[in-house]
């Protein structure tokens, strides 16, 4: 490996590496000022989870993953997709209602709800790229709008779909049939849990995302317009059309972000469904520049935040929002990290272009003097 891509490695790494030190460094002295346990809150954090802490880790890890390729799918194209949070309720609520009818059997039954999840998110983040291109409406605005709009939405049908359950004042709709859920697999005899089914999806997700972004005519149409909307318009590329298009997409993934927990865990839609999920999306996505890799990095570091800040009040009587904190600091000190490494790149390019234009012009006078 030549000298400048081990420089080009280091900087990638590094960015990531000093928004963690300062993020722990911040958090640190945030215990410190509120008078708690510095040492033991890192000891019980930086443990190493038993094997249902692992399996936790997998799952949650999943659910942000799924959220952050939709997410990140928009930044590639310049778009601010703050609407997964809504998508994904509104294409979860809809998957439930068709699963739990069970209008097919076993397996076909779990697909057309997937199909079904894939769509409505897609149709609720196609309303903001429609606005986008044909009145100009920023999607930033249409989608946080959108997302309050999907609450009450799914709020209201929730009430009209769901079933009572004897003894419980949970509102959720039928549960989905036995036969149509997705099987986990267990890391061992003694885990309690199982690892979602769906993760193998989310890897599928995260191939098909890898290599349309860069292995295809529309990926590279879709990084160029994200990086120069005048230089795509100039190249003969449609921008409307592949704003709209992004969107769809964003929300096609989004769509698929509730299904690890409807069809692993929940096997129904109710009022305890899982919420902001969609937000962890878009931090993670940052913290993975968009990258599937990274972005898998990311989705896992914030699963092990969340999960083994569980104990802490048990443990140190601190609240485990303190990983909030952590998680904040990183997303901010992220942003900041990566600004400085592309600026200390883009000086260290300048210089070694430099240095090569010095050499061949000492080369060429060289040659003059022997002629």
């Amino acid at each position: 490996m030549s000298d400048a891509r081990l420089k080009r490695v280091a900087l990638a790494i590094g960015a990531p590496a000093l928004a963690l030190i300062i993020a722990f460094a911040i958090t640190s002295l945030v215990l410190i000022l509120a008078g708690d346990s510095v040492i033991g809150v890192w000891q019980q954090i930086l443990s190493v989870p038993d094997v249902r802490g692992v399996t936790n880790i997998l799952n949650a890890a999943t659910v942000y993953y799924l959220s952050a390729v939709a997410v990140a799918i928009g930044f590639r194209m310049s778009l601010f997709n703050i609407g997964v949070d809504g998508q994904y309720r509104i294409a979860s609520f809809v998957a439930a209602i068709v699963a739990g009818e069970a209008w097919l059997p076993g397996y076909l039954n779990t697909l057309l709800a997937l199909v079904a999840a894939v769509l409505v998110g897609a149709l609720w983040a196609g309303i903001a790229g429609l606005l986008r291109v044909t009145r100009g409406v920023s999607e930033v605005i249409s989608t946080i709008m959108l997302n309050a709009i999907a609450t009450a939405v799914v709020a209201y049908l929730l009430r009209k779909a769901a079933v009572d359950a004897e003894g419980s004042n949970i509102t959720a709709t039928k549960d989905i049939p036995e036969g149509s859920w997705i099987p986990g697999f267990s890391l061992g005899s003694d885990a309690p849990n199982d690892v979602y089914g769906v993760i193998v999806v989310a890897v599928v997700v995260g191939f098909v995302y890898w290599l349309v972004i860069n292995r295809t005519r529309f990926g590279f149409d879709l990084r160029a317009t994200g990086a120069s909307e005048s230089a795509a318009i100039a190249s003969g590329i449609d921008v409307k059309r592949m704003v709209l298009v992004s969107m769809l997409l964003s929300g096609a993934v989004a769509g698929l972000v509730g299904m690890p927990i409807l069809f692993g865990d929940a096997h129904n839609y109710g009022s305890t469904f899982q919420s902001g999920l969609g937000f962890a999306g878009i931090a993670i996505a940052l913290l993975g520049r968009n990258h599937p890799v990274g972005i898998a990095l990311g989705a896992l570091l914030f699963a092990f935040l969340d999960e083994q800040a569980n104990p802490l009040q048990i443990l140190l009587d601190v609240s485990p929002d303190i990983v909030k904190i952590t998680q904040g600091v990183i997303v901010l000190t992220v942003v900041i990290a990566y600004e400085v490494v592309r600026r200390y790149g883009v000086r260290l390019e300048q210089r070694l272009v430099a240095s090569a234009l010095a050499d061949d012009d000492t080369d060429d006078k060289g040659a003059e003097v022997k002629v």
